[in-house]
């Protein structure tokens, strides 16, 4: 009789063990790009290109479609990634708000609230071994080191892709977190500055990009044995379908334009062909980044580690890719502000999934995300969100609203479509977006009653809920 009891003690034994034992920790692994809007990916119907690796991560859990930069521009967004906060939050060294590159990498020393509150912070308090490689672009004060991640490389480029792959394959005694920042496919910026490069900024750029420049010019070659003429017509993307300015085009986004002579330039002198060419190196570039990615993830398998490792993919903000008669990045324009965002962690996050509805802040959600899979609770801005329910496929009460900061003017979107956006780089101009009836944002919809409450609802959800500081 004994003997048949012991089965059923063992049972109860390890029953109350799987109880009473915590969860496992997941390693994390953060890639994240620069420049790359969301529709760069083969996973996304983007047939001018392949993106195999960007398309495993999706494949195998979740893809958001409606993912925003807190600042589409490199500094702004990635002090965002590092701290939760918008980067407005922070004042440069002259008092002034944080909204573009010049200014985030001028903040002095932060606060002991901010050092406390990032997402190496908690992290640390979480026991996770932390490591950083790759592109920073960010101030003394917020480097990965500062804030304490072991930075394995400085490349950003394959032999950060090289270096990462090691290192994940290592054996590790505890939990860790990698964040891997590629730059490509940000060479894309080099084709607009060489054309005119008369500024001195732009000219500095253009002298210390040797090795961005061949970068570039392998990504526009035309392949061999193709001629010019069918090169244009079959192997470049068409033309966008909002290739022209925006009716009655903000103050703010033409003086943005005129700022810059390579982009003034780009706009009113590029051919079509040139603009079709751009598109073309723009996906070459972006499947560069791809197969770097996907070192990363031959890694992970090989390891043994890919079942107990959390994967994300994003970038810091998008590229205009000629919407617009644009390139580069910093409006708040679909093509610059949304980006890619993507979750695996087989067996945890169901495959398959894509996510159209939730309005998702890669700066405000990424740090209380990777703090709930960690165990804390991890809190800076406390509009920002774990992602861990949608993940998981869960219902779950969302916003309904979601603020972007740019350095022209800031904006709020709603879950319907709806952009509300309140310039201020010309004065003030107000502008109302509509998504779902005009997708391309070709026009807008500001003076149209039937926006009228809409628009009085957005602009006081603007003054109370996201910008309530910004003087009207």
């Amino acid at each position: 009789m004994v003997k048949y009891l012991i089965p059923f003690l063992l049972l109860f034994v390890n029953c109350d063990r799987s109880k009473s034992e915590p969860a496992k920790k997941p390693n994390i692994l953060y890639i994240y790009t620069d420049q790359q809007h969301a529709n760069m990916m083969s996973a996304a119907g983007n047939k001018w290109l392949q993106t195999p690796a960007m398309d495993y991560i999706a494949n195998n859990g979740i893809r958001f479609t409606r993912a925003y930069a807190t600042n589409p521009v490199c500094s702004p967004s990635r002090i965002s990634l590092m701290t939760g906060r918008f980067p407005g939050y922070f004042k440069d060294k002259q008092g002034n708000q944080v909204r573009e590159n010049f200014g985030a990498m001028n903040i002095p020393s932060v606060l002991k609230e901010v050092s406390s509150t990032t997402l190496a912070s908690f992290l640390k308090s979480a026991n996770y071994d932390l490591f950083f490689g790759g592109k920073q672009h960010l101030p003394p004060s917020l480097t990965a080191e500062a804030l304490g991640f072991e930075n394995i490389s400085s490349d950003e480029r394959l032999e950060l892709a090289k270096r990462a792959s090691q290192e994940i394959k290592k054996a590790h005694d505890k939990p860790w977190c990698m964040v891997v920042s590629l730059v490509n496919p940000h060479d894309i910026c080099y084709m607009a500055i060489r054309e005119m490069a008369t500024s001195e900024f732009d000219s500095k750029i253009l002298k210390q990009g040797t090795h961005e420049l061949s970068v570039l010019d392998e990504a526009m070659k035309i392949p061999d044995g193709v001629s010019a003429e069918e090169f244009y017509r079959s192997y470049c993307p068409d033309l966008p379908e909002n290739y022209e300015p925006q009716f009655e085009e903000p103050k703010a986004v033409t003086n943005l334009i005129n700022k810059r002579p390579m982009r003034k330039n780009a706009r009113e002198n590029f051919t079509d062909k040139q603009w079709k060419h751009h598109r073309y190196a723009y996906c070459r570039l972006t499947e560069r980044v791809d197969s770097q990615i996907q070192l990363l993830l031959d890694a992970l398998k090989e390891s043994g580690e890919e079942e107990n490792t959390l994967v994300l993919f994003s970038s810091d903000h998008g590229d205009m890719d000629g919407s617009h008669r644009m390139e580069h990045k910093s409006t708040l324009y679909e093509e610059s502000v949304n980006i890619p965002f993507l979750a695996m962690w087989k067996g945890h996050i169901p495959a398959g999934q894509v996510n159209s509805t939730n309005l998702i802040s890669n700066g405000l959600d990424l740090l209380p995300t990777l703090c709930d899979y960690a165990g804390v609770d991890g809190v800076s801005d406390p509009r920002g969100r774990s992602l861990r329910p949608l993940f998981e496929g869960k219902t779950v009460t969302w916003r309904a609203t979601l603020g972007v900061e740019s350095e022209i003017g800031n904006m709020v979107i709603h879950e319907d479509g709806l952009k509300y956006i309140r310039y201020d780089a010309v004065g003030i101009e107000e502008q109302l977006l509509d998504l779902k009836t005009d997708p391309k944002e070709t026009t807008h919809f500001t003076k149209v009653s039937a926006y009228k409450k809409r628009l009085h609802l957005l602009r006081d959800d603007f003054d109370s809920n996201w910008f309530p500081t910004i003087d009207n």
